[in-house]
């Protein structure tokens, strides 16, 4: 992970839910860089627009430098996914203001969940999440998952 930048922490940031003219080849970067894989544009489309509450955050120069969004029912259940923040932002909280901006949206729903890169639990736990127990996942590649430690191998 590269160190924070002192510039991109003093230089204001632009947010907005509007994805009607977004660039999603710069959203598909993203999250490359972010690191959290390779997506492709076609199905960060598909899941933004699905999505019941996004983010995306811009740099000063206008490039894209943070995203989240939130599925939900708007009742019972809401499921915060696809977080990332630039390397170059990494550091400076703007991870914490994309998830508290979700959770904000997220209000009154009886459950919210996520699913948290293998290593980040204890990031996720300052906002007061914890560790489920009797969670359960299909996964298109179970291998991949195992690998990731995202599931047991059992």
């Amino acid at each position: 992970m590269s160190k924070p930048n002192a510039l991109a922490q003093a230089l204001p940031l632009v947010w907005s839910d509007d994805i009607s003219s977004l660039d999603w080849d710069e959203l598909v970067a993203l999250y490359r860089a972010a690191p959290l894989g390779s997506k492709n544009a076609r199905d960060l489309q598909t899941a933004f627009s699905n999505s019941r509450f996004r983010w995306l955050v811009r740099d000063a120069q206008g490039g894209l430098v943070g995203a989240g969004r939130a599925l939900s029912d708007g009742v019972d259940c809401a499921y915060l996914c696809d977080i990332a923040v630039h390397p170059s932002h990494q550091g400076t909280g703007l991870g914490k203001q994309v998830v508290q901006k979700l959770l904000d949206q997220c209000q009154g729903h009886r459950k919210i969940i996520l699913y948290a890169v293998a290593g980040k639990e204890p990031f996720y736990k300052k906002f007061g999440f914890r560790r489920m127990l009797t969670a359960m996942a299909i996964f298109e590649d179970p291998e991949g998952a195992v690998a990731r430690g995202q599931i047991d191998a059992n």
